[in-house]
């Protein structure tokens, strides 16, 4: 599932309910592109982004 989240004061707001309950714990991926030059990223090449993202989508 996708879905659309605002990210503002150091939180990610949803753009619409999920029906999920308090407390429920759940997994959210982010993609490379959103995250800032971190170090890990710019050790990597373009094939190894592209890889990792693939592999992401798929479940992997």
């Amino acid at each position: 599932m996708r879905i659309k989240a605002v990210y503002k004061d150091e939180v990610l707001k949803l753009l619409k309910k999920l029906g999920l309950k308090e407390g429920d714990v759940i997994e959210i991926g982010i993609p490379i592109s959103a995250v800032d030059n971190t170090y890990a990223v710019s050790k990597l090449s373009n094939e190894q982004i592209d890889e990792i993202i693939e592999s992401t989508e798929n479940g992997e």
